[in-house]
């Protein structure tokens, strides 16, 4: 069956990012056909699979290219703003290829890192059957930018050993959700009911969209912050009410993020933690295979299905590389449809390919709460440069962190955060 698309960065905002100032090293006047070429992947949870996949890959590129090696370095998500703002600013230092978030694509242009890749993208035979909403997240004003290389949405993963011996079902809507947390950790103590992070932002927005609050709106042709709305409030007020003894202590889970709610579900630590399809992998190599189910994560009104971030990693190449041939080569062979077929296999990274999706739901049952997650319609962050900016501060897991340790009320607190959501807003412009 044909699955739904993802929902579309909005290309008319990103075009701001296509009159930003340059930082970066500039473009390599040389296009050596050999060398070697050096990329820079990110870190999974559980990372060997990922490493098997990308080496058959790169074995396949070095036999097609004599002379030529690659070396992969893979590196951590939660400090690749770091690392790759150092990269533009001194391509000596700087990959070839990088792996990157799509919500990193606009600041990336901006900046100047990022190769413009769009003739040979449009001539790559693979390209004609991507998503029209994968494209998009790595276009910017016309202009493609790299190459998808998964869609990545969330779920709620649930041990159904222990629903079972507790009589509890999954649950149908965000009050029962939270209600259920709180029910496992009175009868179970040792487990988290519901593994939360304060730092874990993508796990946070559905609370946030589920109660009709926004990120951000639209002004113009940038955005004004939004998670100050009365609506954006009930939804911070519903996510952090889970941080406490009754269910995940904030001493304990006001700094995890994504992953190590993923770790702590996987390791028999938790009953339920929100993650994504491509969090699957760790989760079945962990202490709960065979113990768990999958739902969408439900909304307020029972049986509805609270909106998911869109999310996704994309490829591609820097400006600066002196090996531009090779490195886009090298992008199609690790974006292109035998390896992303592989990492779904490997991964369960759900591919950017309608028909390599296509076979990937035939052949895997476990994406069907996913697929109704993006069909039920899935959101983005703001189309802005000031994004990357926004994220790297940490901006909403600082509001996050500031409610459930008492420090601020959520008023206070996502008034803070939305001042400086519009500084960066404004400074994008």
């Amino acid at each position: 069956m044909k699955l739904p698309a993802r929902i579309a960065v909005p290309i008319a905002l990103l075009t701001l990012a296509a009159c930003a100032p340059q930082t970066s090293g500039g473009t390599a006047t040389t296009d050596d056909k050999s060398g070697t070429l050096r990329v820079w992947l990110f870190q999974e949870v559980d990372n060997k699979p990922k490493e098997k996949v990308v080496e058959q890959a790169v074995a396949a590129f070095e036999q097609r290219h004599a002379g030529t090696k690659v070396e992969v370095e893979y590196i951590p998500v939660d400090t690749r703003a770091q690392r790759v703002k150092a990269a533009f600013n001194d391509p000596k230092s700087a990959p070839d290829l990088i792996e990157y978030g799509n919500t990193d694509t606009a600041g990336y242009v901006k900046d100047g890192g990022l190769a413009d890749v769009t003739a040979e993208f449009g001539a790559w035979a693979d390209a004609k059957d991507t998503d029209p909403t994968a494209r998009a997240s790595v276009t910017v004003d016309g202009k493609v930018y790299g190459a998808p290389l998964f869609v990545g949405v969330r779920a709620l993963y649930y041990r159904t050993d222990v629903f079972k011996e507790l009589g509890l079902t999954a649950p149908k809507s965000q009050d029962e959700l939270i209600a259920t947390a709180k029910k496992v950790r009175k009868a179970k103590p040792e487990l988290y009911g519901l593994a939360v992070g304060g730092a874990y932002t993508y796990g946070a927005m559905p609370f946030i969209w589920a109660h009709g609050g926004e990120l951000a709106t639209v002004e113009g042709t940038s955005y004004k912050a939004a998670v100050n709305s009365a609506a954006a409030r009930k939804g911070i007020a519903a996510y952090t009410s889970l941080f406490g003894d009754d269910n995940c202590p904030a001493a304990k889970c006001a700094q995890m993020g994504g992953n190590a709610t993923v770790t702590a579900f996987a390791s028999g630590k938790a009953a339920m933690a929100i993650g994504g399809d491509f969090s699957h992998a760790a989760v079945e190599a962990g202490a709960v295979k065979g113990k768990y189910a999958v739902v969408p994560l439900p909304g307020t009104t029972p049986g509805s299905i609270a909106p998911a971030f869109a999310g996704g990693n994309n490829l591609g190449v820097l400006r600066s590389t002196s090996h531009r041939s090779l490195a886009v080569d090298l992008m199609k062979q690790l974006a292109g449809k035998d390896t992303q077929g592989r990492l779904f296999d490997a991964m369960g990274f759900l591919p950017t390919y309608t028909d390599v999706r296509q076979q990937a739901a035939r052949k895997q049952p476990f994406v069907k709460p996913f697929i109704d997650t993006l069909g039920a319609g899935a959101r983005f962050v703001p189309a802005s440069p000031g994004w990357g900016q926004i994220d790297a501060s940490l901006v909403l897991p600082t509001m996050f962190q500031e409610v459930v340790s008492g420090r601020k009320d959520v008023n206070a607190a996502s008034d803070a955060a939305a001042g400086k959501m519009d500084a960066a807003f404004a400074a994008a412009r």
